[in-house]
Order: C-alpha cells, then sequence, then structure tokens
C-alpha cells in the first residue's frame, strides 16, 4: 500500500510545522513555497519588511511540543525574550515616566520569538526527513480538489539552478518558467492571507468570506541597543507608548535591539506624509521619550521614509475544507490584526487541532473527510472569536491601558482568581495566552464574568445612590446653603456618568 502524499503550500511556520506532523505519521510530504528559500537573508519577505516581531504564547508552544521532534522547543525556547507585562510609557506634567503592567497575577510570560528564527528552526528539521520535499520558488497556479492534482509554475530563481547546473543552455532559458503537474492524496494550505489555496478551493465548496481592512496602517521602526550594547529600555516588556486613536510599540530582539512599530489612522500618515518635518514633534507630543533619546531624529525619519505604510487585514471564512482533499490553516482561513499577539499562535493551534482529529477519524479518505468537517466546524467559531478579541484589543492597547476602571477590573479578576478560585474567574487575556481553552468559550466566559462584575458594580451603586441622597439631604439641612445643594446634586448626577463609563469596560 503506497504512502499518503500531502503536499503543504507555504513554509512559513505554520506550514512548516503542518510538514513535521504530517511527516511525523509517515506521509510523503512535498512542500511548495512561493518565495526562495526563506533561511536565505536575500529572500525579500511578501510585504517587503521584516514584519511585526512576534509573540509566542502557551497555544503556540503546545502545537511544537505536540509535533514530538526531539529537541525542538527547547531550542525554540532558547532563542526568545520573556515578557511578564506591558510597560506603558507617557508623560505627566513634562516628566516622562513609565509604568509595567504584569500580564498575570502568577508571573506568566508570552515571549518574544524572531519570525525568520523559528522558520529556520522548522525547516532545518523538515531537512532532516527522508520523506520530506522542500521545493522554494514554486506558485500555485491552478488546483482540482475532485481529482486531486494542482499546477505550480516553477519560477526563475529555480531555473536558473538549472541553467548553472547546464551552461549549454541559451541565457534567455534561464529566464523562463516551467509548470509542473502534482498529484496528492490531501493538500494543506498554509499560504497566508492571500491564499491561492483559499482561491481554488472557493470554487470547489460554497465558502463564505468576509474581508476587512482597518482604518489603519503601520510602520516599522529599528530601535538599536544602547552604547554599551545593551537593551536601551527593559527586555522583559512589550512597551506600549497609547495615543487614543493610535499608539507606538516596541518588542525585544535577541540582538538587544527593540522592533518598533507605528500605528496610525490612514489620515495622520497622510498628513504626516505630506509634511515630514512635523514627524519628530509628532512623536514627541505623542510618544515621548522616543524620538532623539531612543531612536535618534535623523533615523526616525529616515526610517519612516524608507520602510513602507502597510495595511492590517481581518479574514474571516468557512468551511475550510472540501471532502477529503483540502484544508486550509493559519492565515489562509482566518487573518487577524496583531494585537492580541496571536495570529502565529492560532495558527500553530490548527495544526494540532488539526491532527487531532485526523488522529481521530483514521488516514484513508473516508476518515479525513469527516475529519476535515470536524475540524471546520469546531474551529471556524473559534477562529471568528480570536478574530473579533484582536480587532477589540486594539483599543486597550492604545487607551484602555491608562484607563482606571480597565485597571480596576483587572485588579478585581486577579485578587478573585487568586482567593476565590472556586468562582472561576480569570482574565481574559490569561486564558487567551496562558491556557489552551477554546477561543469561543474564552469570549463566552469573559461576556458572563464582565455581566457579572457590572452587575456587581450597579449595586453598588444603586446603595451608594440613596446614601449620598440622604447626606445631601442632612447637608442641606445643616447648613441651609443653596451652593451645598447644588453641590449634592451635581455629586449624584456624576455617579450616572461613572455608571455609564464602568458599563463600557464591563461589557
Amino acid at each position: 500500500m503506497s504512502k499518503q502524499k500531502t503536499v503543504i503550500v507555504g513554509a512559513g511556520p505554520v506550514g512548516a510545522l503542518a510538514a513535521l506532523y504530517a511527516a511525523g505519521r509517515g506521509h510523503e510530504v512535498e512542500v511548495y513555497e512561493l518565495r526562495g528559500d526563506l533561511r536565505d537573508p536575500a529572500t525579500v519577505p511578501l510585504n517587503f519588511t521584516k514584519s511585526i516581531n512576534l509573540a509566542l504564547s502557551e497555544r503556540g508552544i503546545n502545537g511544537l511540543k505536540k509535533a514530538n521532534v526531539p529537541g525542538l522547543i527547547d531550542s525554540v525556547l532558547e532563542e526568545t525574550i520573556p515578557m511578564h507585562g506591558r510597560m506603558i510609557h507617557g508623560a505627566k506634567q513634562g516628566e516622562i515616566y513609565e509604568e509595567s503592567q504584569n500580564y498575570d497575577i502568577y508571573g506568566r510570560a508570552i515571549r518574544a520569538v524572531d519570525r525568520a528564527g523559528l522558520n529556520k528552526r522548522l525547516l532545518d528539521e523538515l531537512d532532516k526527513m527522508p520523506n520530506v520535499k522542500l521545493l522554494f520558488n514554486h506558485k500555485l497556479v491552478g488546483a482540482d480538489f475532485k481529482k486531486n492534482k494542482a499546477w505550480f509554475e516553477r519560477r526563475d530563481e529555480g531555473v536558473r539552478q538549472d541553467h548553472a547546473q547546464n551552461p549549454t543552455q541559451g541565457k534567455e532559458a534561464s529566464h523562463a518558467s516551467t509548470e509542473i503537474e502534482v498529484p496528492f492524496d490531501f493538500m494543506i494550505g498554509a499560504d497566508g492571507a492571500h491564499s491561492a489555496v483559499r482561491y481554488h478551493l472557493m470554487k470547489f465548496t460554497r465558502m463564505s468570506y468576509q474581508q476587512e481592512y482597518i482604518d489603519t496602517l503601520w510602520c516599522e521602526f529599528h530601535m538599536e541597543p544602547s552604547a554599551t550594547n545593551d537593551f536601551q529600555i527593559s527586555p522583559n516588556h512589550l512597551h506600549i507608548w497609547p495615543g487614543g486613536e493610535f499608539m507606538f510599540i516596541a518588542i525585544p530582539s535577541l540582538d538587544k535591539s527593540f522592533t518598533s512599530t507605528l500605528f496610525l489612522p490612514a489620515s495622520i500618515f497622510a498628513e504626516l506624509d505630506k509634511n515630514p518635518s512635523s514627524l519628530v514633534d509628532f512623536f514627541n507630543k505623542n510618544f515621548p521619550g522616543v524620538a532623539g533619546k531612543l531612536i535618534p531624529e535623523a533615523e526616525l525619519q529616515k526610517q519612516y521614509k524608507e520602510n513602507p505604510h502597510l495595511p492590517l487585514i481581518s479574514i474571516k471564512c468557512s468551511p475550510y475544507h472540501f471532502g477529503s482533499s483540502a484544508v486550509i490553516l493559519g492565515d489562509s482561513a482566518h487573518a487577524m490584526v496583531p494585537f492580541y499577539g496571536q495570529g502565529m499562535n492560532a495558527g500553530l493551534e490548527d495544526v494540532r487541532v488539526l491532527f487531532e482529529h485526523l488522529d481521530e477519524n483514521g488516514q484513508d479518505a473516508t476518515g479525513r473527510a469527516k475529519a476535515l468537517a470536524d475540524y471546520s466546524s469546531n474551529r471556524a467559531p473559534d477562529a471568528a472569536a480570536i478574530n473579533d478579541l484582536a480587532l477589540r484589543n486594539y483599543q486597550e492597547m492604545r487607551a484602555d491601558v491608562v484607563s482606571p476602571l480597565y485597571r480596576l477590573r483587572k485588579w478585581i479578576e486577579e485578587k478573585m482568581t487568586v482567593y476565590f478560585p472556586s468562582a472561576g474567574f480569570a482574565t481574559q487575556y490569561s486564558r487567551v495566552s496562558f491556557g489552551n481553552m477554546r477561543y469561543s468559550e474564552v469570549e463566552r466566559l469573559a461576556q458572563k464574568q464582565g455581566n457579572i462584575l457590572l452587575g456587581g458594580m450597579a449595586g453598588f451603586v444603586a446603595l451608594m445612590i440613596p446614601a449620598m441622597g440622604y447626606a445631601s439631604w442632612a447637608i442641606w439641612r445643616w447648613n441651609r446653603a443653596s451652593h451645598a445643594s447644588r453641590l449634592s446634586v451635581k455629586g449624584i448626577a456624576g455617579l450616572g456618568g461613572i455608571t455609564e463609563r464602568i458599563g463600557r469596560i464591563f461589557t
């Protein structure tokens, strides 16, 4: 009996991990990647930038562990930096300050990881496996998921390698491309937000599809190490300069630099583009301590001009599969904005969940069809939930982190977690980042918990209003002064505004 042939499109972290899972189960695995070898520094990323630094948390770590590759998870974690919380930067009365906010009352941390380093580690592991072929510079141009055939265009770089091996070929041949036909038993699409696999899958299944570009662009900056070759700011935090409608963040790298990202509405980028000389003043006003101190002013302006201003896309679709032939994972199925740090983690979790369904139902076509159907129906609600949570977390990062009401809810939830564990309270962030609970269940519990807290606060306010009314009456009787009466009424009216603000935070 011939081995199952599994074709994986996309050699990023999600596709590479899927290949490890498939190869570990004895499949004949072929991985096709549009770009050149991703381990080659000369390979240009699809968005022409290094990409937003990645945060590796429990879901991604668990996905890597379940690949059952000796030494993999230890080597990956050795190349990460733990971040125990957010460091909020700002200025009060002209004085620059920073304030640490731990992610978790138990001290757990997410980990800053270099995407290229993680990708290299996974590809190196695949290179060791005799039943895996890595094929770079191959573009998926067609697929028939009923006949289980795919067509790839082998692009220029691959042909130039052939020309080097055969110098008798004409020079013009080195610029040609070749189309190849590839049969398969099973295809996994992990080729990103603009997935070719998803595009062809839509021709075979009735896929609901939703795509949204939010009104925010991002631009990457690089913060060099200090003059003494050390981190300029704490390496164990994700640094945030919240600006209300926008923000600037910095994530540590192993070379003691920081990869920083500016998130702004497109309209503000347009204003800065019209008047580049205003960039430093904009930073000084909104992100105190960055321009001149952490990034030299001339370098700040240079990077803003040279680095692209890129969009942020959110994609939801369903189902993720067709029959027993194909399935999509990661950004191909559910691209999300980066504000929860869950894009890669959700993709790595996809791999684990998918292969758990496959293991449960068997490796033949019938079992695989059942497994893919179960995967689509179970995973799509979870992906939609984290997609929505990521969008909402932008509000938290750029504004709520400096809100007293946000900090009050976090404090209450953490104290309930420690002192009343039977109540089942936990922060939404800890459930997302430090556990493996389904995203849809996390969202449901967060809403339930918020309603309980809001009810408690509303009850407190309801008790306080009569008490304050009685106090106001007593003061009025005592002083017989009109200004005291007006002050009491103003205080009671103010409670209504407080209640409304609490409601926005707790729901």
